[in-house]
């Protein structure tokens, strides 16, 4: 295993769950269960993520599903991520 595999790997591990917190902190504001310190952990999170999820969204824009989007560019990335996160781990 080469040392860059392993940060990469480790930065990749580090953005997940950035995307994990970013997925319940936006499902607990949906759910209008959102504590006080929610509103700025969710900003420092869409901070950290939303570079990278933007410029899919420009190609893949949220699928309409009634009153509310389903977000593909969010899954995407996510899936995106494991990948390359798991090549990283193989090097």
């Amino acid at each position: 295993m080469s040392l860059i595999g392993t940060v990469v790997g480790y930065v990749l591990t580090v953005f997940l769950l950035l995307l994990i917190a970013r997925l319940v902190l936006d499902w607990a504001d949906i759910l209008g269960k959102t504590p006080q310190w929610a509103g700025k952990a969710r900003s420092v999170v869409h901070a950290a993520t939303e570079p990278v999820i933007a410029p899919v969204r420009r190609f893949l824009p949220p699928v309409r599903l009634g009153g509310s989007a389903l977000d593909l560019a969010f899954t995407v990335v996510f899936i995106a991520v494991l990948i390359l996160r798991s090549v990283a781990f193989s090097l």
